[in-house]
């Protein structure tokens, strides 16, 4: 599955984004909790000198119910484009830990996550309050068809743009890289 999404942080009051994101189809609260693992012994499954991940190897737990997830970054220079994601259920998350361990991984990050999720034609909006990170408006767009990745990120931005929030332009990084960096940064 292609998943391409743009990432912003978000500085207007809370309240005023959930205001303006009530015009759209609410698809409910979650509390998620992704543990993201690093190899030591392979280079694609660590991040780089800037926290950047091209790969991850994720654990996720979302309403009762956990997840692993193997994701691939797709870049154009040092701008990301998508992500390409596999991902599958697992009954039990202290044996997939175990196995994780087992395998050589290593925790690498964890994000705890309240997203609150909408829904607005093609898109999937996350409302996301991220602890000890801040608030973020996530906005994606998943197929499984070749699309125009340049085309689709266009169409998202000018969708949040026209939200009218005050917000921060694209990221161009994901939630574990920023928590890297902050981290770094408060070394």
């Amino acid at each position: 599955m292609k998943e391409i999404e743009i990432l912003v942080q978000v500085f207007a009051d809370e309240e005023d984004v959930l205001h303006k994101l009530s015009e759209f189809e609410f698809l409910g609260d979650k509390r998620t909790v992704d543990t993201y693992y690093y190899d030591p012994l392979r280079p694609d499954l660590q991040p780089d000198a800037n926290g950047r991940l091209y790969a991850c190897c994720r654990t996720r737990q979302k309403d009762n119910v956990n997840y692993i997830t193997y994701k691939k970054d797709h870049f154009d220079g040092d701008t990301w484009l998508y992500s390409d994601e596999a991902e599958t259920t697992v009954a039990d998350m202290s044996t997939l830990c175990e196995v994780m361990h087992a395998l050589g991984l290593r925790e690498l990050i964890k994000i705890d996550n309240l997203k609150r999720t909408y829904r607005s034609g093609d898109y999937t909006i996350e409302f996301e309050t991220v602890a000890d990170l801040g608030m973020f408006l996530e906005v994606e767009y998943c197929t499984a068809d070749d699309v125009d990745t340049v085309q689709i990120k266009a169409q998202i931005q000018s969708f949040i743009d026209n939200l009218g929030l005050s917000v921060s332009p694209e990221l161009n990084a994901g939630k574990p890289e920023l928590m890297l960096r902050k981290k770094k940064q408060q070394q």
